[in-house]
Formats: structure tokens, C-alpha cells, sequence
């Protein structure tokens, strides 16, 4: 594999207007300590990048609305060659919003759904009118035709809305749906009750491959879930059929598990590079290097490359090249990134046909 940056979440601002249970940042309205940058930094960054690598920029947050240079920020990206993306909870999407996001160049936009009614949704984002803000959103970009996927997060308060949520995001005119299995992480901390254990989340990931072998017109990833890619070929070979998967022009790609200091990426607010979004250890700052350096020397984002380093069931596995178990919820719940996937319930075969770290060949295709 090439370890080129492909896709570049940007956490913007650490302010939001919601309170989610599972929030990475643990974001709020206001944050001391973690201001927002200006925008001559954002432009800094953005032309750094471009520089080394071309990669899917996703302005994030908290919440990126809230800060009034958004659209400059996007727009600046866009003239640079970059394609842009943005990340929102919906709930301060208007028209005047749509308008801004065609004129900047923003190609796609996601929303979180983690609920198929305002009850369980509201809930899982601790605000009364949270899902009819998601539903305003969705109508007006419907409206402006304004490409959206959808990410929803699943934890045992909700995982049984999952075929809920994938009937309502097939109406409602969605372009991708990503179900996400939740990483312990910022005030996900405090939910670790609720993780959703691992023969249960096996089950969701058979329940998602059966979906996705009949779904022929919505893109559908599980994400963080990186033992999917695992069953998808036990399940492939088993059945004696090949797995064809389809893909969006902006995706990081469809046949290999964890991407983590890989193929991706988080800048959050303070100008650190972290190899994921739920990654809380940084591999440098922006301030003091520069990303091509933090991303090719970094001895954090070498460890996440290098699958012999793996422990456990995951240094001994079969598929950890096209696996690799999640480094984030392996650290968060053991406090070593390199150790085995704790949310698998795999058993390395004991004659394995290669050596761990070398890629497993795979039948799925992008």
C-alpha cells in the first residue's frame, strides 16, 4: 500500500451547539483553551497541503457553522484545487447556507442520523429538535440539489434502529450511508457501558454484508469497523461468490479495515496531526512542522504502517492486512494503539499461509 494522504478531516472550531453522548471533542458552545485559528492559518494550512498531497478535505468540527469564515475557508481550498467537503449536524442549515456551499465548491456534505425518530435521535444528541434540524437539512439540500451522505452512530441505546435508519436514509435521498461503530473517545468515555459488545457487533457486521450484497443503489460502509473486511472475505469465500462493492469518487476506498495514519487523518483545532478523528495522541503540530514531515516521519504514523508491530491477536491474524483491527479503540480501552482489537472475536488460524503484517490478497472490489 501507499501511504498517501487521501482524506483529511479538519476540525475547524471546537464549539457546537449540540451536547452529543459520544462526542470525540467533547465539544460545547464554548471551549476555553481551544480557540478557533484565523483564517490566514486556515489558507497557511490548506496550501501546505496541496503542496504534498491532494487529498478529500472535510471541515469539521464541533460544529463548522458557527464560525463565519467557513465558506472562505472552502472557497479557498476549492481555488487551490482541493476538494472540499463539510461535516454538520444540520441544525443551522438555511438557504442562504446552500447557497454558500455551491458557491465555495463543496462537493458533498455529511449529516449524523442515529435514529430513524426524533426520540431515539434527540436522545442520542441530548437536544430536543436535533433530528428536525437533520430533516430541515436534508430537505433543503434536496432542494439546492446538494449531494449528503449520512454517518450514524450505534451504541446499545440505539442498535436497533440500524434498519430503521437505513430505510429512512434510502428515502430521503442520501447518496452514502455509513454506520458507525463507536470508539470510546472524548465524552464517548463516559458511555463504556453502552459499547456494544463483540458477538453483537459481529452480528451487525453479518447484518450489514447480507444488506450490502443487495443494495444496488446506495453506497453503504461500516466505519471503524475494520473486522468487517475480515468477514466480508470468510463470508465471500465461504459462499464461493465475489464481493463487489461500489464507491464515490471522494472515498478513501472500500477493501482494507483500519486507515488510521494510512490513507487518513485529523488537523484538530490546535494545529496537531492525529492519525484518525477518535485518535486522541498527537504525531506533531503545524505550528512547529510541517504535515509532509509529521506524515512521512512521524514515528506515531510509522507504527500505525507497520502491521508486524501489531500485538496480540491482531499481530498473529491472518487478515490484519486487510484488517488491522481499530488502533483508537485498541488505545482507549487498553492504553497501547498497537495492542489486539478488543471488539473482535476472531481467532487467528494456528498454520497461517503468510506472516503477519503481510496484506492478505482480497476479492473485494472498489
Amino acid at each position: 500500500m501507499d501511504f498517501v494522504p487521501k482524506w483529511i478531516a479538519w476540525e475547524i472550531t471546537r464549539r457546537c451547539n449540540l451536547h452529543c453522548v459520544h462526542c470525540r471533542s467533547s465539544s460545547q458552545l464554548e471551549i476555553d483553551g481551544h480557540p478557533d485559528f484565523s483564517l490566514a492559518e486556515a489558507k497557511r494550512i490548506l496550501a501546505e497541503i496541496r503542496s504534498y498531497a491532494n487529498p478529500v478535505v472535510v471541515l469539521s468540527g464541533g460544529e463548522p457553522l458557527l464560525r463565519p469564515d467557513v465558506f472562505d475557508i472552502a472557497a479557498h481550498g476549492t481555488e487551490l484545487g482541493l476538494r472540499m467537503c463539510l461535516a454538520t449536524n444540520g441544525s443551522l442549515v438555511n438557504a442562504e447556507t446552500c447557497r454558500h456551499i455551491k458557491d465555495s465548491g463543496i462537493k458533498m456534505v455529511s449529516l449524523s442520523l442515529d435514529g430513524a425518530t426524533a426520540e431515539v435521535h434527540d436522545d442520542f444528541r441530548n437536544q430536543p429538535g436535533a433530528f428536525s434540524g437533520v430533516m430541515n437539512a436534508i430537505r433543503l439540500f434536496n432542494e439546492h440539489s446538494i449531494d449528503f451522505l449520512i454517518n450514524s452512530s450505534f451504541t446499545q441505546r440505539n442498535k436497533e434502529e440500524a434498519p430503521r435508519i437505513y430505510q429512512l436514509v434510502k428515502k430521503l435521498g442520501a447518496t452514502a450511508w455509513y454506520l458507525f461503530m463507536i470508539v470510546p473517545t472524548g465524552r464517548g468515555e463516559n458511555i463504556l457501558a453502552e459499547l456494544i459488545p463483540a458477538d453483537e457487533y459481529e452480528e451487525m457486521l453479518n447484518w450489514h454484508y447480507d444488506m450490502e450484497k443487495e443494495e444496488d443503489e446506495l453506497l453503504v460502509r461500516p466505519t471503524c469497523a475494520p473486522q468487517y473486511y475480515r468477514l466480508v472475505l470468510q463470508r465471500s469465500k465461504a459462499e464461493g461468490e465475489r464481493f463487489k462493492r461500489r464507491s464515490l469518487s471522494f472515498s478513501t476506498g472500500g477493501s482494507k479495515g483500519c486507515l488510521a495514519g494510512q490513507l487518513i487523518c485529523l488537523i484538530d483545532v490546535d494545529g496537531n496531526v492525529l492519525p484518525c478523528s477518535y485518535f486522541p495522541l498527537a504525531a506533531g503540530n503545524l505550528q512547529t512542522q510541517s504535515f509532509q514531515d509529521i506524515w512521512e516521519n512521524s514515528k506515531l504514523m510509522l507504527d500505525m504502517r507497520n502491521f508486524s508491530g501489531y500485538k496480540g491477536n491482531c499481530g498473529r491474524c491472518e487478515y490484519v492486512g486487510v484488517c488491522g483491527g481499530c488502533r483508537a479503540r485498541a488505545y482507549a480501552l487498553t492504553g497501547d494503539y498497537l495492542a489486539g482489537e478488543p471488539f473482535c472475536n476472531h481467532v487467528p488460524g494456528r498454520h497461517l499461509s503468510q506472516q503477519p503484517g503481510t496484506p492478505t490478497q482480497t476479492t473485494c472490489e472498489s
